[in-house]
C-alpha cells in the first residue's frame, strides 16, 4: 500500500480548497465520498461519466488541496474524505457545502 502525496492537515489552506470544491465534477466526487467510507477512483470516475484522464486531474486538484486521501494498492487507487483534517482545519466547511449540494439535489 502507498499513500500519494497530500498535505498535512496543519497546510491545508482554504483558498486551495475553495478551488477544488468550486467545480461540479469535484462535488459530485465529494457528496459520493461522503456517503461512503472510501471508494475505488475507477468507480466513482465511471458514475460521474467524464474521460478518465478528466477524472485523474479532478482527483489530483482533491488531493492536493487537501480534500480527500488516496491511496494505492497495486494497480487501483482508493479515496477517502478527510473530513477530520478539513473540519478542524476550517470548522463546519465541508457540512455546509455538502448541505448546499444535497439540497439543490432534492
Amino acid at each position: 500500500m502507498r499513500l500519494l502525496p497530500q498535505p498535512a492537515t496543519e497546510d491545508i489552506r482554504l483558498t486551495e480548497v475553495l478551488h477544488a470544491l468550486a467545480d461540479p465534477a469535484r462535488l459530485d466526487v465529494i457528496t459520493q465520498l461522503a456517503a461512503e467510507a472510501e471508494l475505488t477512483c475507477s468507480g466513482v470516475g465511471e458514475s460521474i461519466g467524464l474521460h478518465k484522464s478528466t477524472m485523474s486531474h479532478h482527483y489530483r486538484v482533491l488531493r492536493e488541496s487537501g480534500v480527500v486521501s488516496t491511496r494505492q494498492e497495486g494497480r487501483k487507487k482508493f479515496m477517502t474524505l478527510r473530513k477530520a483534517d478539513l473540519d478542524q482545519r476550517f470548522p463546519g466547511l465541508l457540512d455546509s457545502v455538502l448541505g448546499a449540494v444535497l439540497g439543490a439535489v432534492r
